[in-house]
């Protein structure tokens, strides 16, 4: 459930798994709510003991190789020069080298549990790189257990990051509500909001998977309007520097 950084993968994959499901929904009557997870700075606070244990203990690695990745991640430091001054030494123990090519896949591993996370409370979940979406079906006209559902299911995302010192910034996590044309008169008259700790989120009427905006009533008409008005953008700026 991870489109990003790997072979065959990318964000065509992820929007086509995401959006099929809503499609998948909205034939069957139902309606879905996605929910699009912000971490803040993910690669910066993978912490270097935590990804060592997940490497022997649900990998399977050790002797050697299990030695080559401590030596890659462990004993960085790093200081700053300015004015014809240097700061002291601090010692890295967290992060990814930034542009490395083990650095997407350890992350990869690091994130593998949120699958487990979302399976416990029967939610989908999908990943491009550290944006990962949550999206859970239910009945029109019976909105609020998706939503305790969804809750619960955040709740256990975030006590899942909290314990892998990863963070939610729940400021920029948004919610969103899909179904069928002539089910969003009914989905307005409801409360729809999301209690995402002491963060309220009211729900959006587009969302931006990745790279592709999605109406509400499952529409691509604003991804459509979108892609020619930024390719004039740059049109434009072409012909400036012409």
């Amino acid at each position: 459930m991870q489109s990003a950084y790997r072979r065959f993968h990318s964000t065509e994959t992820a929007v086509l798994k995401i959006y099929s499901g809503l499609l998948f929904a909205a034939y069957n009557r139902d309606v879905s709510v996605l929910c699009l997870l912000d971490l803040t700075a993910a690669f910066d606070t993978i912490y270097h003991d935590l990804i060592m244990l997940k490497l022997e203990c649900q990998s399977g690695l050790h002797g050697v190789v299990l030695d080559w990745f401590r030596s890659y991640l462990c004993g960085r430091t790093y200081r700053v020069i300015h004015g014809g001054k240097t700061s002291y030494n601090v010692h890295v123990i967290c992060s990814m080298a930034q542009g490395s090519v083990l650095g997407p896949r350890m992350f990869i591993l690091y994130a593998s549990d949120l699958e487990d996370v979302a399976a416990k409370h029967s939610a989908n979940i999908h990943g491009y790189a550290d944006d990962t979406q949550l999206y859970l079906h239910g009945r029109r006209d019976d909105t609020m257990p998706t939503v305790h559902r969804l809750e619960s299911c955040i709740t256990g995302v975030s006590q899942w990051m909290s314990t892998n010192r990863l963070k939610l910034n729940t400021y920029k996590t948004e919610l969103l509500w899909h179904g069928p044309r002539h089910s969003q008169s009914s989905l307005s008259c409801c409360d729809l909001s999301l209690q995402l700790g002491r963060t309220p989120s009211r729900h959006k009427t587009t969302s931006f998977c990745p790279r592709v905006t999605i109406s509400s009533d499952l529409s691509l008409q604003c991804h459509i309007s979108n892609v020619p008005a930024t390719s004039f953008h740059w049109l434009r700026q072409l012909r400036r520097v012409r």
